[in-house]
């Protein structure tokens, strides 16, 4: 299908590429994501050219008008070119051949038919081309899966998740985005194919998986678990259900209720997860009693195996160990605050509220209400700046050494014992104060 009356407004380098190429006799289009999003009523993130033009002639085109042209695929037939400090990729039209590995093709074969180029991409939203001349292509029906919120392939979708097992999570990650149902036939091709995932690196699923967890339609991962493909990546959560279907209801309103409505955030939404699955996990083994620390350990090495940064898995590990963490007055607060710092803390306290705001417990005001004390204390200590740190005492290392004191490890324990009486009586922070306590206290000694 092609709608010559359907316009799009394209920015100006993006123009000046599709113009510059034409003008030199070859076709070009925008394609994929930047179509379907402009579609959407959504911006695009990026916009991805494809065109007729060899890439030995793109680039010849663009160096002569000097701009900088990056090598970025000449494999596949892609090159980069930056305009304004921003980054425009050009591919040329091509045909895949055969998937061994399931993620790359084994030869690719350059066309000058764009429809050929078009049908082999993943989803029929995604294979649709625009450019001002020829309006709108769309060979596969995407604009009616677009209207009717449908995740369909192009074609056979056993043959599109052969060439790329990702794209069964892809599917998923779609319809979490954009709030679609996947397709009967694409449904079935990920049933039937689900075990190939095990091909694809954990890094690439794992920020598949990450867009699910930031999209509006997070309860959409337990479609991963129906399709049978979470338990290659996150085994835990099938663990978790442990073949019952009100455990696997119960988890699923779970993520509707609980999860949808904290920020979006990976590591607080992957704590809330992490805490809930291992929780259901000793539930299975009639352990009634968590051990948050080793909840904590649990998800450490989860997080380890799917590859997180260090940074992901120290601030979801610490959100679970401390969940339970007892806050009884201002000076919990202050330890809290000390151990994970004020971001974290903060997170903390968003998953507890909003853990008692959907909790049928009878004691839900009360909880709700030491909760919202806790928050207008804790804004009070960060408001008044008092001391959460080491290094907010108001002596340092360097007093201690104009007292006498020698310089080392010893210098760092006073500073620690003085912090803690500081984190129980913030009135003590003032340098004259603690410079007396630690002449008086015999337990500041000089050795």
């Amino acid at each position: 299908m092609k709608d010559k009356n359907f316009k799009i407004n394209i920015p100006k380098e993006v123009e000046f590429i599709l113009n510059t190429l034409e003008k030199n006799t070859y076709e070009a289009y925008i394609v994929g994501g930047c179509v379907r999003d402009t579609l959407l009523n959504k911006k695009p993130k990026d916009w991805d050219i494809t065109t007729s033009a060899k890439v030995e002639k793109v680039k010849a085109v663009f160096k002569q008008l000097g701009c900088k042209v990056i090598d970025t695929g000449i494999k596949h037939g892609t090159v980069t070119i930056l305009i304004n400090n921003t980054s425009y990729e050009v591919t040329t039209y091509r045909i895949d051949g055969k998937y061994s590995d399931g993620r790359h093709p084994d030869k690719v074969e350059f066309t000058g038919i764009l429809r050929e180029d078009l049908k082999r991409r993943d989803f029929t939203i995604n294979a649709m081309a625009y450019n001002y001349k020829e309006g709108l292509i769309d060979y596969f029906s995407g604009i009616n899966d677009l209207k009717n919120k449908t995740i369909n392939c192009v074609g056979n979708p056993i043959k599109r998740f052969s060439e790329d097992a990702l794209r069964m999570i892809r599917a998923v990650r779609f319809s979490a985005q954009l709030g679609f149902d996947i397709e009967g036939n694409t449904e079935k091709g990920i049933k039937c194919l689900n075990k190939n995932i095990k091909c694809v690196s954990i890094e690439r699923i794992r920020e598949e998986f990450n867009k699910i967890l930031l999209s509006d339609n997070i309860s959409r991962i337990h479609c991963l678990y129906d399709y049978g493909l979470i338990k290659y990546f996150l085994p835990e959560y099938v663990q978790a259900i442990n073949n019952n279907y009100e455990t696997s209801l119960k988890l699923k309103n779970y993520l509707i209720n609980n999860v949808s409505c904290i920020p979006k955030s990976i590591h607080v939404r992957l704590a809330m997860i992490l805490k809930y699955i291992l929780k259901l996990k000793y539930i299975n083994n009639k352990n009634i009693f968590y051990d948050y620390d080793q909840l904590a350990k649990e998800s450490q090495e989860i997080l380890k195996r799917i590859k997180y940064d260090k940074n992901t898995i120290y601030n979801v590990a610490n959100i679970i160990k401390f969940y339970n963490f007892s806050i009884e007055n201002n000076k919990s607060i202050r330890k809290l605050l000390s151990i994970l710092g004020e971001e974290l803390t903060l997170d903390l306290l968003k998953i507890k509220e909003h853990d008692i705001l959907k909790n049928n417990n009878f004691n839900i005001k009360k909880h709700y209400k030491n909760c919202q004390n806790i928050n207008l204390n804790l804004e009070k200590i960060l408001k008044e700046h008092q001391c959460i740190n080491i290094k907010d005492l108001s002596i340092n290392g360097d007093d201690l050494i104009k007292l006498g004191f020698r310089q080392g490890k010893d210098i760092g324990k006073i500073l620690k014992d003085v912090f803690i009486k500081v984190l129980d009586d913030p009135s003590l922070n003032q340098k004259d104060k603690l410079i007396d306590l630690v002449k008086k206290n015999t337990k500041f000694n000089k050795n």
